[in-house]
Formats: C-alpha cells, sequence, structure tokens
C-alpha cells in the first residue's frame, strides 16, 4: 500500500506466490483454476462516501524495518516504508488515480501547467492556505533549494536521483508569492513526479541538513498529518492530524506503523494487532481468508520481482558470466515450483519498463532469458574460469566461483525456498552461492543500498512514472549508486533513458524504453521474475483503503464505517 507517485524499493518478497482471485475454492485438495491477471486498474479498497465513515480510530500498518531516513531524496530514504511514511507528512503535490493518471493536489496546488514548449516552461501556482508545520507558507523557495540539492551540481547531496533536477535551468518565483515558474533546458515528460514530495528549504539547503537533518525523524511536516510518536523500543511510528491543516478533517485519530518480520504479519493480524496483512503465500492466505470481519482485496499494483546481479565487484564485474547466470537460472522453474497450488498463473516477466498488463509492453528478454545450461557453461569456460568436476566450484587463477546471495532475516520461507532453488540451479554449472541471511532493520541500508552483496532480490514498485526508472538503470557516478545497486550500465543506456525522458509523446518514448531494455538484458542487469499483484487482508470495516492497485492511498479520506 504505497502511493504510487515514487519508486518504493520495497522488502524482498522474492518468492512471493499471487493469489489473485482466490476465494475459499481449493480447500479440498484439489488444484485450484489459474485465472488471468487482472486488469491495469485494478483495485478493491471499499470505497465509500466520507458521510458513512465514523470519527476517530486508528488504523494499524505493518512495515518491515525501522526507519533511519525521512528523506526519500536519498538512497536510504528510497526504502518503500520510508516513502510511505514521508509521502503521509509531507506536501503531495499530485496524485495518481486507478489508471495511473495524475491530478494535482489541490490542498497544495491551485493550479500546474506548461505555459511554454520552447523552452519548456512550468508554472505552479500554490494555495495560499498551504503552510509548514513551522508556521511558514510554502514558497518557490522551496522549490528553489530543493532543486539545488537534487540537480548534480553538488555532490556533497548524497542524492537518490537526480533526473528531471539536472534539466532545469531555472527557479524562480511567479507572478506573485504563491508562484512558482521551473524553466527547463531541454523537455521533461514527467514533470509533475519533480518536487513531490516538497521539502522545506531551510531543512535541505545544505548537504548536511539534506544528508543527516531527516535522520530518524521528520523535523518540520506540511500535511493533515504529523508524527506524534516514535518508539524505537516498541518499534513503532504513529502519525497524528496535524490541527494545523487546512484540508477536510482526517476520519482517523492516528496511524500506528509497526515493524515486523513477514513470518510475524498472519499472526499479528489474527491477533488484532495490525489492520492488514498479504495474503500471498498459500498458508498466509488460508489462514487470513476466514478469519471474522476479514475481507481479501485484490489490485493490479506496478509491481516486480527480480534478481538483481552486482557488477560492480568480484567474478560478475564480467558480463559473460552475469550472461552465463541469466541462461542457468530457470525463472519458468522458478515461477511454477511457486505458483502450483495458486489460482494465478505466474508467467515470466519479460521487460524492465512494463508490466504485461500495461500498454508498452514487450517481451525483450530474448535469448537472455532463455534456461540453458549447455549455454552457461560455455560462457564461464570462455570467461576463464575452469571446470572442476561435477558438484566442485569451477576456479581461476586460484580462487573459486563463488557468490554471496543477501537475504533479509525478517523474510518468508519463500523467499529461503527462493534463494536455495537459484543456489541449486547455479550449483549445476559450477558456481557457489552461499545464503547470507542478514538482519531485516540492515538489510537494505547495509547490504543494497550500498551493493554489499553479488545476488540479492527485491521489488520495484509503483512505477506510475516511466522516467522513475532511470536511477535504477543509469550509470553510477563515483561512490554514488543512485539506485543501480549492482553498478551494471552503459553509455547506450544513459543516453537512451535520457532521450525517452525528454519525449513527450508516450508511444514514442515506449519505443525509446524499450531500446534501453534490450540493451539492459545484454548486460545482465538483472533477472525479472514476475509481476506480483496486491492480495491483501484488510478489516472489512475500514474502508477507502486496502489494495490501491496504481493509486495513490488517501489518508484524509481513510476510515472505519459506522456501526
Amino acid at each position: 500500500m504505497r502511493r504510487t507517485t515514487v519508486i518504493a524499493i520495497a522488502a524482498a518478497l522474492s518468492a512471493t506466490l499471487v493469489v489473485t482471485g482466490c476465494d475459499s475454492s481449493g480447500a479440498d485438495g484439489k488444484a485450484p483454476k489459474k485465472q488471468a491477471a487482472p486488469k491495469a486498474d485494478g483495485q478493491d479498497i471499499n470505497a465509500h462516501p466520507l458521510s458513512d465513515l465514523r470519527q476517530g480510530g486508528s488504523v494499524k500498518v505493518p512495515i518491515t524495518q525501522w526507519i533511519t531516513q525521512y528523506n526519500y531524496n536519498t538512497v536510504d530514504g528510497s526504502q518503500g516504508d520510508a516513502m510511505e511514511i514521508s509521502a503521509l507528512v509531507l506536501p503531495d503535490l499530485f496524485d495518481s488515480d486507478a489508471k495511473g493518471a495524475i491530478h494535482a493536489n489541490p490542498n497544495y496546488l491551485v493550479s500546474a501547467k506548461v505555459v511554454s514548449d520552447s523552452p519548456q516552461v512550468v508554472e505552479y501556482q500554490l494555495n495560499p492556505k498551504a503552510k509548514w508545520s513551522d508556521g511558514k507558507p510554502l514558497s518557490w523557495r522551496d522549490f528553489e533549494a530543493q532543486w539545488k540539492a537534487l540537480n548534480g551540481s553538488d555532490e556533497a547531496y548524497e542524492a537518490a536521483d537526480t533526473s528531471g533536477y539536472d534539466q532545469i535551468s531555472k527557479v524562480e518565483q511567479g507572478k506573485d508569492a504563491h508562484g512558482v515558474k521551473v524553466t527547463f533546458t531541454e523537455p521533461y515528460a514527467d514533470w509533475q513526479r519533480l518536487f513531490d514530495p516538497l521539502y522545506p528549504a531551510a531543512y535541505i539547503d545544505t548537504p548536511e541538513k539534506f544528508n543527516k537533518g531527516w535522520s530518524e525523524k521528520v523535523p518540520v511536516s506540511g500535511n493533515a498529518f504529523k508524527i506524534g510518536e516514535y518508539d524505537k523500543t516498541a518499534q513503532t511510528i504513529t502519525a497524528v492530524p496535524d490541527p494545523k491543516w487546512w484540508g477536510n478533517k482526517p476520519k482517523l485519530d492516528s496511524v500506528i506503523y509497526r515493524v515486523l518480520d513477514f513470518s510475524a504479519m498472519t499472526d499479528a493480524y489474527l491477533n488484532k494487532e495490525t489492520d492488514s496483512a498479504t495474503a500471498l503465500l498459500p498458508e498466509d492466505y488460508k489462514r487470513l481468508v476466514d478469519a471474522p470481519g476479514t475481507e481479501i482485496r485484490r489490485g493490479a499494483r506496478w509491481d516486480e520481482v527480480h534478481i538483481t546481479l552486482n557488477g560492480g565487484r568480484g567474478p560478475l564485474k564480467d558480463v559473460k558470466v552475469r550472461n552465463a547466470l541469466q541462461a542457468a537460472i530457470d525463472r519458468k522453474g522458478i515461477n511454477a515450483s511457486f505458483s502450483k497450488d495458486l489460482s494465478f498463473e505466474l508467467k515470466p516477466l519479460d521487460n524492465h519498463f512494463f508490466m504485461p498488463n500495461q500498454v508498452g509492453y514487450q517481451a525483450n528478454a530474448g535469448a537472455y532469458g532463455e534456461y540453458d545450461v549447455e549455454k552457461a557453461k560455455k560462457l564461464l569456460d570462455e570467461a576463464g574460469w575452469k571446470d572442476a568436476g561435477e558438484g566442485k566450484p569451477r576456479t581461476k587463477g586460484g580462487k573459486q566461483l563463488t557468490l554471496d546471495y543477501a537475504l533479509s532475516a525478517g523474510g518468508t520461507s519463500a523467499q529461503t525456498d527462493q534463494a536455495e532453488l537459484v543456489q541449486q540451479q547455479l550449483g549445476v554449472i559450477g558456481v557457489k552461492v552461499n545464503i547470507k541471511k542478514v538482519p531485516a532493520n540492515d538489510f537494505f541500508n547495509k547490504f543494497v543500498n550500498t551493493g554489499n552483496f553479488d545476488l540479492v532480490s527485491f521489488r520495484n514498485v509503483d512505477q506510475v512514472y516511466l522516467t522513475m526508472s532511470y536511477p535504477v538503470y543509469r550509470q553510477p557516478k563515483g561512490k554514488n549508486l543512485f539506485q543501480n545497486f549492482g553498478s551494471v550500465g552503459s553509455p547506450k543506456i544513459d543516453e537512451l533513458l535520457s532521450k525517452a525522458a525528454q519525449t513527450t509523446d508516450r508511444a514514442a518514448a515506449a519505443k525509446l524504453y524499450n531500446e534501453a531494455d534490450v540493451e539492459i538484458w545484454k548486460l545482465g542487469h538483472s533477472i525479472e521474475l514476475y509481476q506480483r499483484p496486491q492480495i491483501v487482508a484488510v478489516r472489512k470495516d475500514l474502508a477507502n483503503y486496502g489494495a490501491e492497485g496504481l493509486a495513490s492511498v488517501d489518508y484524509t479520506k481513510v476510515g472505519w464505517l459506522k456501526k
């Protein structure tokens, strides 16, 4: 349940099983009937008008790790749970609907539009009522500070993504004190993605403030909710309504986020410690579907499961070794082994940018997505890794071909099963895989985000804007990996993605993204597995919440039905 105007790097249910369309059938032991993928605009949130909701109550939401960074323009802040909480308490200029269409949020924007194409100029007219929690009004100065921090001109700012901001030449005051004028050097198709959420200038205008000022706290907020309490001992973060809020009063008294291992989420829901839980794994679904007062809600989220290959260190620096792993990992086998008891058929995902149910999708994996053990062995031979015999790791220069597969200790048994399958498959070609379980709170901050792995599996989610993918595939710059944690990229990919970002015609842009995708497969950046839809158990009387699909969550409309 992440908002969709950010790309959230969510904790890995790498071998997550999807149960779209499941009902209580299948309990007799018969295999459930396989159903098609949900439509691109599929969602289920138990929609109700505000008049049906009572005032008060809390919603208890499970998250996967303690939040150490609330500036989601940094790498650690781009973890999914951190992004959701940041979006709840900071100015949210644009929202998406179930179809992924973008709309200006009237709580912050009177208007926002392109007023010139050459050069591209965007003018924002801010809502005069919009203010920060310290009483200062939102202004063009906030836009200017965010642009300067994120345009890449000062590498002291630890920015996770400079794309879009690096195409802006000027940010200045608009027609009046509430106006903002942004001028671009080149057209930028997804200009609404920028400045969303907005951060206050006084708290990000130096690298020190930007990098460290939002560590484990939100110093200033600007939304319907603010953080009321951080309890690191109990591992809970509580958001409460801000009495200074100028928009519609929230129905809830609080939103309580609680850190839980995946393995504990179903029990926590059944014990009424949370109000939602993922219902993806068959064992969880069977326990949750018949729980009193529970609904299973399903949606079509932009949500891809993949394995990242780290080309920044060790044997995987060699593209032939990465290509060998692509050939040795049986994607269809992995998907089939986990979908045998499910009603949803998992099909290999052959595109890094589009989901199979989206316009623009085409299968680009080609030979790089085909399972071919003999090809894999040949590639390793060519890379100089000598076969040491069945069951033994290959060697080169006196060293064994070994790789670390980083795994969150807070994950599910299915996540472990997937890692063990990969371990077995790569063992066949003489690659030894060490499965390295790490603490859940460290999984992203100390391992994924720093490139401290050889293999790792996680999800990229909520990619409503195509340009959100750029930091995932662009070449790192010095120590800044952006979000390309495996450090696999090329000038050609950067050029194609930059050109696509400047292309305002959607069909023409899709063609460029698909061209880039072909190159990404060739380089062995990552191995796509499948699209994972939302399957969640939610309290039956909780309205406007659940499986949002492509839509943003509006917590001012979330609440409990009147009895």
